[in-house]
C-alpha cells in the first residue's frame, strides 16, 4: 500500500468473521473476563439479555482485522476507537457472523491513512464511529 495506490473513498475488502461460543470461552481465558453473560445462556437471559453476548473488546479486536489484513501489518495501526451500539448475540451451537467493511476516509499529508469501519451482525450495526489510522511503512 503506497500513497499513489490509495484514494479517498477506496473500499477495503469486506470480511465475514464467524463468532462462536468457543471463541468467547478462549477470549475469556486470554483476557481474564469470565463474566457469565459471555458463556452462560441461563445467566445472560436472567439479566435481560437475549442470549450470550460477545465481549465488546473481542468484537473490537475482530473488526480491526479487516484493516490489519489489508495492510499486512498489525503494527501499522497507530489509532483505533469505536463506540459500541448493540451487543453481538452468539447463539449456540452455530454462533453468528460479524461482517466488517472499511473505507479510506482520509490520506494525511504525513502519509497516514484514516479508515472508517462498519461492523454489522445480521444487517444491524454493532460498532459505530469505528475509525482507525494506519501508518504506511
Amino acid at each position: 500500500m503506497t500513497p499513489a495506490e490509495l484514494t479517498v473513498g477506496q473500499e477495503l475488502p469486506a470480511q465475514d468473521f464467524p463468532v462462536t461460543r468457543a471463541d468467547l470461552v478462549r477470549y475469556a481465558g486470554a483476557s481474564g473476563d469470565f463474566n457469565p453473560i459471555h458463556w452462560n445462556e441461563r445467566f445472560a437471559t436472567s439479566v435481560g439479555l437475549p442470549n450470550v453476548i460477545a465481549h465488546g473488546m473481542f468484537t473490537m479486536a475482530v473488526a480491526i482485522r479487516t484493516v490489519t489484513d489489508w495492510t499486512g501489518d498489525p503494527g501499522s495501526v497507530i489509532e483505533y476507537g469505536v463506540r459500541f451500539t448493540r451487543p453481538v448475540v452468539v447463539p449456540d451451537p452455530d454462533g453468528t457472523v460479524l461482517r466488517v467493511t472499511g473505507t479510506v476516509r482520509e490520506i494525511r499529508a504525513d502519509g497516514d491513512v484514516a479508515v472508517d469501519l462498519v461492523a454489522t451482525v445480521n444487517g444491524e450495526t454493532v460498532l459505530a464511529k469505528a475509525r482507525a489510522v494506519v501508518r504506511q511503512r
